[in-house]
């Protein structure tokens, strides 16, 4: 309970009740990191297969981010300020992707985009295929990451004072200027925080990119889809990527913290 934006001092018993779930978490992080020797992390990291899931990783979640900034904005900003029929409908179908099992999205995206989907078979007609493709592998990315920004986004807007925005209006600015002037500046570290968290969770990916996408090296195969090919033959490489893949999460969630405490800070 907090009294004047104070905490309270917890008992000891609280404390140790708080130990076991924290110690499970934290025990296997720690075990990557023992597994194998620091000196022969570099080595093994040095691999060809890793060093191609790691180009492939950042460039296609580099682009999927990009593509939830630029789809998720108008979308959040909406979802913060508008008022219509079918609103709630429509924040709930932002929120399946987060709920719906990765494997069954990525069975969604093959049934709708493979080459015999929904809308799959109408491009395959002109020769575009997507499924099993480094596109593929965006487009899972973005179906899975995507309400994670706009989650955030959506917040962060909400928070923005709307008599900002009206004065400015009738100062004789106009819309899109007070979007770009006043609302996106004073919501930038809930967009930014945004940024990172869906760019986290398109870094974690595995499930529907292993269903649409496959697991192809240099093609399809990202870090954690590495990590599942590294485990049937090479132990000392899986656990190389999972200390990577771990070290790009945590501080991924390290600059998301802090710029929600930016946010959250000009509100206190």
């Amino acid at each position: 309970m907090r009294e004047g934006g104070r905490q309270e001092v917890l008992p000891r018993s609280v404390w140790l009740a708080s130990i076991p779930l924290a110690l499970y978490i934290c025990v296997p992080l720690l075990a990557l990191l023992f597994v194998v020797p620091p000196t022969d992390l570099a080595r093994h990291l040095a691999s060809p297969m890793a060093v191609r899931a790691l180009w492939l990783t950042l460039k296609t979640t580099a682009i999927a981010t990009l593509l939830v900034v630029v789809l998720g904005t108008p979308l959040a900003f909406m979802l913060a300020r508008g008022s219509f029929r079918g609103r709630g409908l429509l924040d709930t179908l932002m929120d399946l992707p987060i709920t719906v099992p990765p494997v069954v999205a990525g069975v969604a995206l093959l049934l709708a985009f493979g080459r015999r989907g929904l809308i799959g078979r109408q491009l395959d007609v002109y020769g575009v295929q997507i499924a099993f493709t480094s596109v593929a592998v965006v487009m899972a990315q973005l179906f899975i990451a995507s309400p994670f920004f706009v989650k955030a986004a959506s917040a962060g807007f909400e928070a923005v004072d709307a008599r900002l925005e009206a004065a400015a209006r009738t100062l004789g600015a106009s819309r899109w200027r007070v979007f770009w002037t006043i609302s996106v500046p004073l919501a930038r570290p809930a967009l930014l925080s945004g940024v990172v968290l869906a760019w986290a969770r398109a870094l974690s990916e595995f499930g529907a990119t292993m269903m649409f996408a496959g697991n192809f090296p240099g093609r399809t195969q990202t870090l954690t889809l590495a990590v599942m090919s590294a485990l049937e033959s090479d132990l000392e490489t899986a656990v190389a990527v999972s200390v990577l893949s771990l070290a790009l999460a945590v501080t991924a969630l390290l600059g998301a913290k802090w710029l929600a405490g930016q946010w959250r800070a000009p509100l206190a």
